[in-house]
């Protein structure tokens, strides 16, 4: 088998968020043993093993070192940058189908655009829980901005969001592994993404951890800012149609730009992740 790095969110070289990619061609998906082990060695968040099942249609499997999950959006633009960047696919509309569900993926020449899961909404949490949460990150209830309280959304995989008043207090966050582990476990998501919004050149800046999955923190998470768009949207802060800009990572020396699309008709609401990716690196399993 042959695999590739590629940095999804950004257009430099070693920056964004690095995914293993492994296309199959028509073959079928080795063993669950050995995709595991393969996303330890090449030691990112995911891998993404891609199988064509027909002119326009694929099915991906995600593998963290730990597990395996979902979806993972940022491995999504890396997969179909890969796919386009070694000739398999030209630019146009693919059939996706994944354990969340069967997505729509759009390969434009210098982007790849990919519907979220529908939105759902999770638990809320009290005051209590509240100041559970922020103190696992060193911060307290206090930090948070008023009229925005922490939630679990999905639009693929659960999470919960973590409003924090401003950059300033997002950059100062330190996260206790072992309590957001605990957390995680208890809530039954898969980590906390937290953002601080409203900035003048993003709709919001975000940090996003998930030590349960072997992720302490993450430059760039596709489904996590589609999860972010639904719950700002519900609460006014952007607008049906419009694109929005995720800022992320910069908090581990790789900053990455996630876009956003949201439009709803007839009560129904689409949320679709898109940005860059580049190639890094392959090489082969021997």
């Amino acid at each position: 088998m042959r695999f590739y790095i590629a940095d999804a969110f950004t257009a430099q070289r070693f920056s964004g968020n690095q995914a293993g990619v492994v296309p199959l061609g028509e073959g079928l998906f080795p063993e669950e043993t050995l995709m595991c082990a393969l996303a330890g060695e090449l030691k990112h968040s995911e891998t993404a093993f891609v199988q064509r099942t027909g002119e326009r249609s694929f099915h991906i499997r995600y593998f963290t070192p730990a597990e395996e999950v979902d979806l993972c959006g940022h491995a999504t633009i890396a997969a179909f940058t890969v796919l386009r960047e070694t000739g398999e696919v030209p630019a146009g509309q693919y059939a996706l189908h994944t354990r969340s569900g069967d997505l729509e993926v759009t390969v434009e020449p210098d982007a790849v655009w990919m519907d979220m899961a529908p939105p759902a909404e999770g638990r809320t949490f009290s005051t209590e829980e509240q100041a559970e949460l922020y103190a696992a990150y060193g911060l307290t209830p206090a930090d948070r901005p008023e009229g925005l309280k922490p939630q679990a959304v999905s639009t693929g995989l659960l999470d919960i969001l973590l409003p924090v008043r401003d950059p300033d207090v997002l950059d100062s966050a330190v996260q206790n592994e072992a309590e957001v582990c605990r957390l995680s476990e208890r809530y039954g998501v898969v980590g906390v993404h937290m953002f601080s919004p409203g900035t003048e050149d993003a709709a919001a800046y975000c940090r996003n951890f998930a030590p349960l999955y072997a992720i302490p923190e993450e430059a760039a998470t596709g489904t996590s800012n589609g999860a972010l768009t639904y719950y700002l949207y519900r609460r006014g802060f952007i607008s049906s149609g419009a694109e929005n800009r995720f800022i992320q990572g910069m908090a581990m020396g790789k900053p990455s730009e996630i876009l956003s699309r949201l439009t709803e008709e007839g009560g129904a609401v689409r949320v679709r992740i898109g940005g860059r990716a580049v190639l890094s690196l392959w090489g082969e399993v021997l």
